[in-house]
Formats: C-alpha cells, structure tokens, sequence
C-alpha cells in the first residue's frame, strides 16, 4: 500500500511538472499500477520521448522544493467552478457524473492542485526515485469514440537501489519483448497497408505455427476430439440466437445492411454456434455423449487500437477452439479431461509454471452484461468452485470476468513487462443449449438440454508464440525452432558435401539451411547464433575425407565430430522427446 501511495504522488508530481512546462495542458487521470504510474495528458502540440527528460528534470526540482501536499474539499458546485477557472474539461466530466451533495477532494502541493481521492505522501521531498519512461496513445476513458490522449508512463520506488533494480529488469525484458525480437528474427511483420492487429507470419513464424498446431491437432484426437471445420462468417440471426449480437456486438465485425441479400453478417468472434449446428444435424442420444468437437479456428474481434500489442492482442487470431457437449453427471470427468490436456501442453512448453488462475464470476449488479438467470448463475458457480476444489487448483475469483454464458476458469500469463493476460480458458455454459434446442434422449427416454464446456486446449496460437518467443528469448527448443541446423561449408571444395548432408537431414524431415557463402567460418557461426540456430555442422576438408561434421551447439559450443548417422539419431531423439 505504501509503494502505490508513493507511486500516486508521483504520477501528481509528473502532472506538476508538465502543467510548469506546458501551461495550457489538460489533465486526465493519473493512476498507480502494478509497476509504476501513469497520467494521461491532453497537449495543444505532440511531444515525444525527448521531451522526457526536461519533464524528469522539472520533476525533481519541485521534489528538492519540499511543498506540503494537502488535501482539501469543496462541494460538487464549488469543485465544478474550480475546475471550469482552470479549464479542465476531462475533471469537470468526472465531477458532473458524481451524486449531488457529495464534497469533492483535491489535493494541493504549491500552485498545482488536482482532483482526486487520494491519499498521497505528506511532502514532495519524499518522491525522489523516480524514471519516465514512455509515451504513447490512449483514448479518454479507453474508448476510440473519445479523443486520443498522450499517455506518460512512468515507475518509482522508495529507494534508488529498488529503482536501479527495476530499470535493469526493465531493460532485460526489452531484449525478449516479442514485438522487438519476433521482429529481427524475422518470425513476424506489420505492414501500415495491411493494418493494426493483423500482423503477417514470416515463413520461421509460419513454421512454427504449423508445429504447434499439427501437435495440438494430434493430441486432440488422441482424446476423442472430432474436428470440424467451420465458415469464417454468418448471418446475424446466429449471433442473435447465441446472444453474441446483444452482449458481443460490438466486439464483432459487421457488414451487409439489414434487409438486403441475406442481411447483416459478422466475421465470427467464435467458433460455438457454428459446432452447436453440428450437433443438432440428427437425433442425440445419451449413448451419444459425451461428444468433444475441436476445431483450429481464425476469429475475429474488433480489439480498440488502444488494446493492439504485437502478436499478444491482435484483430483476427488462430485459436485452438473446442466444445464438449455432455450430460450433467459426465462434467467433472470432462472438465478435468479438459484441464489435464492444457496442463500436458504447457508443461510440454515450459510454460505451466508461468501459470496462475483465476475463477471468473457474474457480477450480479450488471446483469445486462449476462444472461440473466441468477439461479442458474449461482448454481453453476458453485458446480465449479466444487470442481476447482476437488482438483486442488490454486486460484483467485474475480467477479465480473464470466463469459456471458457461465463461469469460466482462467489460465493466466504475464509478458516480460508483467502484464497479465488470458493464454486458456475452460467456461461452463448452462444457457446455450436450451438457447440452440439442442437436446438427447436420456434412459429414461426424456428429451434433455446437455451441459458445454467450452475449451481451448492451447489458447490462442498468436498469443502463445508470443509468449514463446518471449519465454526462451528467441531461442526455441530443437523441437519448435523454424531452423534446426545450418550445414556451412568451411571451404569452397566442400560445398558438394554440404549439398549432401543438407539433403540427408531435409530427407528425415529435419529443417536445415545450408550455407555455402564465401565468408570465414567465424562470420557464419555468428550469424547463426544471432539467428539462434540450434545447431550448427561445419564441414571442411578433413571432415569431408574422415566421413564426419563437425558439430557446434548453439548452448553448448562446440561437441566435436560425428557420423552423420549419429547426429541424425540424436537430433531426431531431441526432436521426438520434445525436449527443452
């Protein structure tokens, strides 16, 4: 509590600052967050990062003056008036949407006051380590209809060495940042033409995620998962029947105009209606159940520009959808199935450790956000926290996170810079069966609605490559890397030998470059390890006479000469094990 105090202050110390330098400027909103702070600013003119530092340098001279921060209050009247002499549009929005005869606090430190709750450290001389350390977009109160703020980012800490500490981690995860290091090693582009949030895969980020998804495909059907495959968009009616059109809307893209040709159509934000149809072509039996449907799915939701990153948040994705439509007694056994399938993938990945969850609730006080069927809410809440307890999962409740639909358990993530984010999701849906008219016949020969759990076995392919890519800094397992091997010729007399083994391995399926240019063997080698190859086979002279290949290892340097026979056996073990 007291570092987000500390950190409060210190986004009103960066709005002092700024207000000295740029008179004319409005403020927004300046928060503390899990790492630093923020304030949103409106500018007459752009600034950038080189302004930074002159904001830094205002910053600790009015730390050094030592003002006494005071909080004081006005009623909503006095507080409007204060904030209209002042000019600032976006604190008199908040105000008016305050309850009448409710006293307003600010808070002063000099000639600077602003509005706010509070609380804040004493003096400014207590604000002393701090780091700006960007500036970008974002639209007031998060909505593109609103006007685009500049944003400045900052930290602070209540110590230099907690803030030196922190600037170093800082600068650690700016070299795995996926959307710096996707980028130079070619994994992945945007292109201004083309548009934010739908990033093109390169061939190495094609590559890998054709692995990834022909594993995750595999495993699937080892389990009993049928694949379907599904169209990209539908009429409304769809959407209207799920309940997608009156919750989802405006996450979805629509084209067409009501009353022409088939009317309005949406590219789909999900894959469910469409399995549902599935499902409902011929008479379900309970003999039938349970049925799991899985699909490798592109979807499309119309994410705020705000919200783009990279490949983490994107426009149009590749998500390992899935649905398993059961009889109520069936459901533990399947969300467990379920559970134990994302856990082998993550453990497989390395990635299960970087895991926690989150149990995602209704929130009863706003209702038009869900079906509203309070019963049914609470009774399938409880059916999960049951089933969460049963399995031991160590995990948080968040209310008002659920699907429309139903609860849902939440695998989350953080990026290197501690943003979390959803990788996996298993929902329990007691509402669009009975929405559907999708039925089976029971024992007893009654007509019953069947319960869905909806699932992704991996998440969103885009999102977990990014995070890959962060996870292992570029440096993918033998298994995952796009490159498995580049054979380099040593000499120009062993190019013919290079072609051979370049040949041999491509013919046991392994990825291998060849490469023959007439640079020196040193120049090559570290061209690779850039490129974070695993393995490198070096072929000169000798090695061509001896019937061998040198053989260097991106982690462990040099391993000496082997048959090529033998190099295949060990690489294609690594490859088959999966090993990290």
């Amino acid at each position: 509590m007291e570092l987000e105090i500390l950190r409060h202050s210190a986004s009103h110390l960066l709005a002092h600052a700024v207000k000295r330098l740029y008179p004319d400027v409005k403020l927004a909103i300046g928060p503390a967050t899990n790492t630093g702070f923020y304030y949103d600013f409106d500018f007459s003119a752009p600034i950038t990062m080189a302004d930074l530092e002159k904001i830094e340098q205002e910053m600790t001279k009015i730390s050094k003056e030592n003002l006494k921060i005071e909080r004081f209050e006005l009623p909503k009247e006095e507080a409007i008036d204060l904030m209209q002499e002042q000019g600032q549009i976006y604190k008199l929005e908040l105000i008016n949407e305050l309850p009448e005869g409710e006293a307003i606090s600010f808070y002063r430190q000099g000639d600077f006051v602003d509005l706010c709750r509070g609380p804040h450290v004493n003096y400014t001389a207590k604000i002393k380590h701090f780091k700006l350390l960007s500036v970008t977009g974002a639209y007031w109160r998060g909505s593109e209809k609103n006007k685009m703020l500049t944003r400045i980012y900052g930290t602070a800490f209540a110590t230099k060495d907690e803030l030196l500490a922190h600037l170093e981690a800082l600068e650690e995860a700016k070299k795995r940042d996926h959307n710096k290091l996707g980028r130079e090693l070619g994994i992945f582009m945007t292109e201004e033409n083309i548009g934010q949030g739908l990033p093109l895969l390169m061939p190495k980020g094609a590559k890998i995620m054709q692995k990834l998804i022909r594993w995750v495909e595999d495993e699937e059907e080892k389990r009993g998962y049928m694949f379907t495959r599904t169209p990209f968009m539908a009429k409304s009616n769809l959407y209207k029947i799920s309940g997608h059109w009156d919750h989802y809307r405006d996450g979805m893209f629509i084209m067409g105009e009501e009353g022409v040709d088939d009317g309005l159509k949406a590219l789909r934000p999900m894959t469910c209606p469409f399995q549902f149809m599935i499902y409902k072509n011929g008479i379900k039996s309970y003999r039938d159940l349970p049925l799991r449907y899985a699909e490798t799915s592109t979807l499309f939701r119309n994410e705020s520009s705000g919200e783009m990153h990279g490949l983490i948040r994107v426009r149009q994705f590749t998500l390992s959808d899935g649905h398993i439509i059961c009889a109520p007694e069936q459901i533990k056994d399947e969300f467990k199935n379920a559970l134990e399938l994302s856990y082998y993938l993550m453990d497989t990945l390395g990635l299960r450790e970087d895991i926690t969850f989150r149990f995602s609730k209704w929130d009863p006080n706003n209702s038009e956000k869900y079906i509203n069927d309070p019963q049914k809410w609470e009774s399938t809440q409880k059916l999960m926290k049951e089933i969460l307890d049963d399995l031991g999962i160590d995990y948080v409740e968040a209310e008002g996170e659920a699907a429309f639909y139903g609860p849902k358990l939440d695998f989350q993530i953080k990026n290197v810079y501690g943003k979390e984010d959803t990788i996996i999701t298993i929902q329990i849906d007691f509402s669009l069966a009975e929405r559907f008219g999708m039925e089976y016949t029971d024992a007893d020969g009654q007509k019953k609605h069947p319960i869905i759990l909806h699932r992704s076995s991996i998440g969103c392919y885009e999102r977990t490559l990014a995070l890959l890519i962060e996870k292992y800094a570029g440096a993918f397992p033998t298994w995952l890397a796009p490159v498995q091997v580049v054979v380099m010729s040593l000499t120009d007399r062993t190019i013919d030998e290079v072609e051979k083994v370049y040949n041999e391995l491509k013919n046991h399926g392994i990825l291998a470059q060849k490469d023959t240019r007439a640079e020196k063997i040193g120049y090559k080698i570290r061209e690779a390890q850039i490129n974070k190859i695993p393995y490198m086979l070096i072929i000169g002279d000798r090695d061509k006479e001896a019937g061998v290949v040198s053989v260097r290892s991106r982690k462990d340097g040099d391993l000496g000469a082997f048959k090529l026979d033998d190099f295949i056996k060990k690489i294609k073990h690594e490859i088959d094990a999966k090993s990290r």
